[in-house]
């Protein structure tokens, strides 16, 4: 017989607060027993499970702290089916692979950096309250499981969303509040330090931005509070791992052997000069030492990472000198020009030193728009940015596979800088896709594509509210961390970011902020470091944009590409929008293939219709305006002859609107018989004269050769032939339309 007994949860604990008014809770013991560390953080009716797992021992040859962070997006905690052909979650969205991110940066800094253990953090989202972000309560989740378990860990962190409606600063804005607010902020902190910051703006003021990212750091404090109370009550001890620090007589003894010849090779403008010299020293440090670590050669490579960094922060920190020579504040030399591909709708490169992107904007109709799959309510991305990063742009050989989460996040960042001078829809009906191919990549080419991808919006004749350029600062801290003395650059290229303290990125236009990311490999930034990075970035930015930008080009242009869609709008009523279809969509394919253009109708009753021949498009608004409002009277349009009588000639203005042009009004001269001047299937120009009672239309040829072609009406032109006795001219009329 098979028998149970009720389970039992004797570690369940449930620690509570509230954030920004709302309940949010820390539940513990019950699922995820397996994991390190495990809780389900809800905020509201969201909830997120947060769970951490270590290894016991690093795996063999790993020279590197192998972290990885999943936010995993279910559709059932929205109550929807995914929209894959096999209705299950397959790779991450695009949200979900930055929501990831943004928990990765802040966290990953405060582990030990000689340790090599496996280490995973995953954060399942298992229900959705769309006022309460799942994004910060899996955050909260997992800082709380990392400072719990028994994995070694400087934490704990918080995290924050920051919002500015009609200009007050909102903690953790609730939907409607998102839907209006000029500002998206994640500020990530310890008690102390701000440690991440991603920010999207509508050009928002310096000042003002730092005031948000601090009122954001004193919500994290008692958030932090919060937590350390949990880890005082069940925190775990921290296992000990075995350092993967190189033995300091080692590093002494190599270091002596080749310090003046990696300075020598260090100190150039030219990657590829540098990486040359560098090869002979590896290769003699090899010689040399390799029987020593035999079967462990790599860390060898690791010891010479290490003089090198040894060397760059040297430089900076002690002389203030720069690898390439320049000084601390100088940005490198800065190019910019457009139209370099003929047949792209818009495109511009932008050169800083050895960095190099060419961006590439393409406009479409809006039925183009991305459609979205995700847990939030944007259903749908009408401005695109993609960026990809080659091997080829860092010298290597390696094959591509698409974008991974580095390009994934570069591109939403150009994005997110652009998306606020992008003109409103109705100004300018498009879906805009910008392409940025990196082309050589040394140091900040994320805020390459943002520069080159103004150059192309504008060369595309994309009307931007105000240019954009963006800018990198970086950051070297003294032994005493980021207390002691520190010390920030401009523009950092590849190898100051690699060995350097922090790549603080801002983009925006030269009235405010439009985009902030911020990478750290310390613990976090004091408020004076912030305001220096963002005093440092604000005249950088306006330095490119006036000396480099707008001398490549000044305005958007005006014109549109020929090879580019010329987009018309209109708006109907939305209980027009089935008429303008017709029965199996057959009325709107006929519009689309007799105006040759692609029509667009949303719910709302907008209309947007895309064409090459400007003409046409026209043609095409004209008849859904038609079809969906009576004709105007003494307006002309364009017909189709659907029917001859002795009497006139029947034509169609537009699906389900055809009127009759009466045999004297056929033509300015006068006509014996119909059949002299048209025929069925011709295309001519009319004049709306008369719309009766009974909504009939009479139409007249005559007044529109008159009225466009300034044709004169011949004497006895509009005498009448005898009509038959049935008067069936108007019998016929009206059979049309009863």
């Amino acid at each position: 017989m098979i028998t149970s007994s009720q389970a039992k949860f004797d570690g369940y604990k449930v620690y509570e607060t509230t954030i920004a008014g709302r309940p949010f809770k820390l539940e513990t013991g019950k699922m995820a027993q397996l994991a390190n560390a495990a809780f389900m953080a809800s905020y509201g009716e969201t909830r997120v499970l947060c769970t951490v797992t270590a290894s016991a021992k690093p795996r063999e040859g790993v020279d590197f702290f192998p972290l990885s962070v999943d936010y995993e997006e279910k559709m059932y905690s929205v109550g929807r089916l995914p929209g894959s052909f096999q209705r299950r979650e397959g790779r991450a969205s695009e949200k979900a692979i930055l929501a990831g991110r943004c928990i990765d940066r802040p966290i990953r800094p405060l582990f030990p950096k000689d340790m090599r253990n496996d280490c995973s953090v995953v954060a399942t989202v298992m229900s959705v309250d769309p006022d309460c972000s799942p994004e910060i309560a899996a955050a909260i989740g997992v800082s709380a499981a990392i400072a719990v378990s028994d994995i070694p860990w400087d934490g704990p962190i918080a995290s924050t969303n920051v919002g500015l409606v009609d200009g007050e600063i909102v903690i953790n804005p609730t939907l409607e509040q998102r839907a209006k607010t000029d500002l998206t902020l994640t500020v990530s902190s310890t008690a102390d330090l701000v440690a991440m910051i991603e920010a999207g703006g509508n050009e928002i003021p310096d000042d003002l931005m730092f005031d948000c990212i601090m009122a954001g750091h004193e919500v994290n404090k008692e958030i932090v509070a919060f937590i350390n109370g949990i880890v005082a009550e069940i925190g775990k001890p921290k296992f000990a791992f075995e350092s993967s620090n190189p033995d300091p007589a080692v590093l002494a003894d190599i270091e002596a052997f080749c310090i003046e010849d990696v300075k020598k090779a260090l100190y150039t403008d030219d990657k590829n000069v540098r990486d040359a010299a560098l090869l002979p020293i590896y290769d003699a440090v090899h010689a040399k030492y390799d029987a020593q670590f035999e079967g462990c050669e790599a860390k060898l490579d690791e010891i010479m990472y290490l003089i090198q960094k040894h060397v760059v922060r040297a430089w900076l920190k002690d002389e203030h000198k720069r690898v390439d020579g320049r000084s601390i504040d100088e940005i490198r030399p800065l190019a910019a020009e457009i139209d370099l591909l003929p047949r792209a709708h818009g495109s511009g490169m932008f050169s800083r030193g050895q960095t190099q992107v060419l961006s590439v904007a393409t406009l479409a109709p809006m039925s183009e728009a991305q459609k979205l799959d995700g847990l939030d309510e944007e259903t749908q991305k009408r401005y695109i940015h993609h960026y990809n990063f080659p091997s080829y742009s860092v010298g290597e050989t390696k094959p591509s596979r698409g974008p991974g989460r580095r390009e994934i996040g570069h591109g939403a960042l150009a994005e997110r800088a652009l998306l606020p001078v992008i003109p409103d829809v109705e100004d300018f009906p498009y879906a805009i896709r910008v392409v940025s191919e990196v082309l050589s990549s040394n140091g900040s080419t994320s805020q390459g594509s943002i520069c080159g991808s103004t150059l192309a919006l504008m060369a595309a004749g994309v009307p931007l509210k105000a240019p954009v350029a963006g800018i990198s600062c970086g950051l070297i801290t003294g032994d005493e961390g980021v207390y002691g003395d520190f010390m920030t650059m401009v523009d950092i290229q590849g190898l100051e970011d690699f060995y350097g303290d922090m790549d603080f990125k801002v983009a925006g236009t030269k009235k405010g902020i439009t985009a902030i990311q911020m990478d750290l490999k310390v613990h976090g930034l004091t408020p004076e470091i912030i305001k220096e990075a963002f005093a440092k970035t604000h005249e950088a930015r306006e330095y490119i944009l006036d000396e480099v930008m707008l001398k490549a080009i000044a305005a958007p242009r005006t014109e549109l590409s020929k090879y580019a869609p010329k987009m018309l709008t209109t708006t109907i009523s939305p209980d027009k929008i089935g008429d303008v279809i017709g029965k199996q969509g057959k009325v709107i394919q006929s519009i689309q293939e007799r105006c040759e253009c692609e029509i667009t109708i949303e719910e709302d009753g907008h209309v947007y219709v895309a064409g090459l021949d400007i003409e046409k498009a026209q043609q095409a608004v004209d008849i859904v305006n038609l079809i969906a409002n009576d004709p105007e009277i003494g307006a002309i349009y364009s017909g189709k002859v659907t029917r001859l009588m002795t009497f006139g000639a029947f034509v169609e203005i537009a699906p389900g609107k055809e009127g009759l042009v009466h045999i004297s009004k056929l033509d300015v001269k006068r006509v014996e018989k119909v059949e002299d001047v048209v025929t069925v299937g011709d295309q001519v120009l009319v004049k709306v004269t008369e719309i009766d009672d009974q909504g009939r239309i009479n139409l007249s040829r005559r007044d529109a050769l008159v009225e466009v072609n300034g044709a004169v009406v011949e004497e006895g032109a509009d005498e009448v032939p005898e009509r038959p006795r049935r008067n069936n001219d108007r019998r016929g009329h009206g059979r049309r339309h009863e």
